[in-house]
């Protein structure tokens, strides 16, 4: 924080306890407290207020630079009698209460053809189940118990 050290905050911890005293100190760090919470609200404040400051600086800069950047753009497209050339044409008016215009209606979509059907799976031959030996018999009874 203020490059304070453990050993260093123990030391005014205890000085603090001895001068005030156990009785007093609770009542002393809200004090303490509610003044830092004080400070950091007004470093708060100002620092809001400088960014705010920085920020209309760099506006007002960035706007110069695009009336500068806008101007050389006029100069260069305009005609040789000083005019600038009409891109857009006129602008008709616009009715707010006069009614859409149909919109066409878009033909049915065809429809998908049917899938074909599966191929029947293919019979499988059952399997012969082996012979259990007597061996094999006798080493699985002597694992299950």
């Amino acid at each position: 924080m203020f490059g304070i050290d453990s050993s260093e905050l123990a030391v005014i911890a205890l000085v603090a306890l001895l001068v005030i005293g156990p009785k007093d100190l609770p009542k002393a760090l809200r004090w303490v407290g509610q003044y830092v919470g004080k400070a950091r609200a007004m470093s708060r404040h100002l620092r809001t207020g400088f960014d705010a400051m920085m920020r209309e600086a760099e506006l007002e800069e960035m706007q110069k630079i695009w009336a500068a950047q806008n101007e050389a753009i006029m100069k260069a497209s305009a005609l040789p009698d000083g005019s600038l050339p009409d891109f857009a044409g006129p602008v008709p008016a616009a009715d707010p209460w006069a009614e859409p215009a149909p919109v066409a209606e878009l033909p049915a979509p065809e429809p998908a053809p049917a899938p074909e059907p599966a191929p029947a799976p293919k019979a499988r031959k059952p399997r012969a189940k082996k012979a259990a030996t007597p061996a094999a018999t006798a080493e699985s009874e002597g694992e299950a118990a």
